[in-house]
């Protein structure tokens, strides 16, 4: 499993197994995400790292603590990934810092989307 480069992000793909129930494939998100079209990478990724996981069986987890900042083109890259996740019946869990007031407004606004176990919204 490899990472990501658009821009000034980066995405680091990580296979957690600390043991097999926390078990999970991990994206650390750093620097920022202001491409003014994200999708373009991000959506061909995602669908790569969902099979992954599919296929593992195990949950999708972003981890955007060391984000600096995203637009709201990459949020929207966000809601169609809980979307396909969902559809592919795959846990996602949207790690964040809630002590950045920005992280907050912004996971904050994606928690309509929590509507079943297959979402989880997390303050690190």
């Amino acid at each position: 499993m490899h990472g990501l480069v658009v821009g000034d992000l980066r995405i680091e793909a990580v296979e957690a197994v600390e043991d097999e129930a926390s078990a999970a494939v991990q994206l650390l998100w750093k620097g920022k995400s202001n491409h003014r079209h994200p999708g373009e990478a991000l959506a061909p990724y995602f669908r790569e790292v969902l099979a992954i996981a599919a296929q593992k069986r195990v949950p999708l987890e972003l981890h955007f603590e060391k984000l600096d900042h995203f637009n709201s083109s990459t949020i929207s890259s966000i809601i169609q990934l809980i979307q396909d996740s969902r559809a592919r019946s795959v846990k996602l869990v949207l790690v964040y810092d809630q002590a950045l007031k920005w992280q907050k407004l912004s996971f904050d606004a994606l928690r309509v989307f929590a509507r079943d176990d297959l979402l989880e919204l997390r303050s690190a």
